[in-house]
């Protein structure tokens, strides 16, 4: 049986208060995102193209997707086989490069998780689950780009 899930949200471009798109150089590039019940998201877009760099823009949204996606994936397969992970942190980056004349996208992303697991945990097992994750991750089978894994593993 396939499961669907869906998802909905309004953006509004906030910008507009400072006045109309009529000078490309000028205008603010500020929006808000709201999704019920959560706080919202004030946004704009990355400095390289006119936008505010004290806001988050649509690529660190993208990056920090890909990054907590992985990490909910490999926690939920960790907590299914009894791997007790005390800690995680990821040191993620992405390249967005010009793909084709006149075409900017990402052209690849890497994730750095550091995990610390329990004394005595079997560390190659904690990392082959990695490549588990992301075979998983709903939102890595969602683009098409590589995303890479150079996970480190450590007991603590």
């Amino acid at each position: 049986m396939e499961h669907a899930h869906s998802y909905a949200l309004r953006l509004a471009w906030t910008g507009a208060r400072q006045g109309p798109t009529l000078n490309y150089e000028a205008y603010s590039r500020e929006y808000r995102v709201e999704i019920d019940g959560k706080p919202a998201i004030t946004g704009s877009s990355d400095p390289a193209f006119r936008g505010d760099s004290a806001l988050i823009n649509p690529e660190d949204m993208l990056l920090a997707a890909l990054s907590s996606c992985h990490m909910l994936s490999y926690l939920a397969l960790c907590a299914r086989m009894r791997i007790a992970v005390i800690a995680y942190a990821d040191q993620a980056s992405g390249i967005m490069s010009e793909t084709a004349p006149h075409r900017m996208g990402f052209t690849e992303v890497t994730l750095r998780p550091r995990v610390t697991v329990a004394t005595g945990t079997d560390l190659a097992k904690a990392n082959a689950l990695h490549e588990k994750a992301h075979e998983i991750c709903f939102i890595a089978n969602s683009v098409n780009f590589p995303v890479r894994h150079e996970a480190e593993i450590v007991a603590g």
